[in-house]
């Protein structure tokens, strides 16, 4: 898996809270494992994007893993996926 880079942030949020084809909605993967929205990780570009920079440089302090993205991707499914900063829930694609 390629890093994920403080470029592909900045790119990836630019596109919007959806994919460009099928507007699937998107969530951010953070170091430490928990996920974050869109939103909360727009409001908050300056220290996530430090995090994430940091964290590609190869630290592994506690602090820096709760900011660093190290993935986006599509919340197909889960109905309650919330995001760890805001408690938003973020929309899955297909419901069941």
């Amino acid at each position: 898996m390629e890093r994920f880079t403080v470029r592909r942030l900045l790119q990836v949020l630019r596109e919007g809270r959806y994919t460009s084809v099928g507007s699937y909605p998107l969530f951010y993967l953070a170091a430490d494992g928990d996920v974050l929205a869109y939103d909360s990780v727009k409001a908050n570009l300056w220290q996530v994007a430090r995090a994430t920079r940091d964290y590609a440089k190869g630290s592994k302090a506690p602090d820096i893993r709760q900011w660093a993205i190290v993935a986006v991707d599509v919340n197909w499914e889960d109905e309650t996926m919330t995001c760890a900063h805001s408690g938003e829930v973020i929309g899955c694609a297909y419901h069941s």
